[in-house]
């Protein structure tokens, strides 16, 4: 009954946040809802990265224990946002992690994990909205709640190893605090 009421407000705040973002076409980061160049933001990426980014847009099976074994695998820093096609704040964030995606893709493996969400919608979500980066298909939310996530929207740091540094639960709500704490929990943390 809690998560029902936690998941009703945090739709109800995104709708109100998703409205804003429509109505002046920007995000509150001042980023635009048009996606970066990808290819030529993240030519030159290192080999495992290049693979990751190899797998964009695609929603990729087996949830929780193949999200692990990539994150462990990867040999670099990792962000993960877990996000839903539904979730307004979701929405709202993505342009952020659009942008940023496309600045620290080279030092930073981007991961999404679609987790409580219908897989066609999540498909037609990242049709119209592109990521460099695959989303783990996760419709039972398995890979957030292993890190105790209330989300969606929240955002996991792993370090190059693997490791879980930090999660951030709730939306970003300026791209400079994205940017803060990919430098903190990615970069430094690596």
């Amino acid at each position: 009954m809690r998560r029902r009421i936690t998941l009703a407000l945090a739709l109800l705040a995104g709708l109100a946040s998703a409205a804003a973002v429509t109505g002046c076409g920007s995000s509150a980061g001042g980023g635009t809802t048009t996606h970066p160049d990808y290819a030529k933001a993240l030519a030159g990426a290192p080999a495992p990265l290049a693979k990751l980014y190899g797998e964009a847009n695609q929603l990729l099976p087996g949830a929780k224990s193949a999200f692990e074994k990539r994150v462990a695998s990867l040999g670099y820093p990792v962000v993960a946002n877990v996000w839903a096609s539904w979730c307004g704040p979701c929405r709202y964030e993505f342009p952020m992690f659009q942008q940023a995606s496309a600045k620290w893709g080279k030092k930073v493996g981007f991961i999404g994990v679609d987790s409580e969400d219908a897989e066609s919608e999540a498909e037609s979500w990242l049709a119209e909205n592109p990521v460099p980066y695959p989303s783990y298909y996760d419709p039972h939310f398995e890979v957030a709640s292993s890190y105790k996530a209330t989300g969606p929207p929240d955002t996991a740091f792993y370090n190059r190893q693997g490791k879980l540094v930090y999660v951030k639960i709730g939306q970003y709500a300026h791209d400079s605090e994205l940017e803060e704490d990919i430098k903190k929990y990615a970069l430094e943390g690596a």
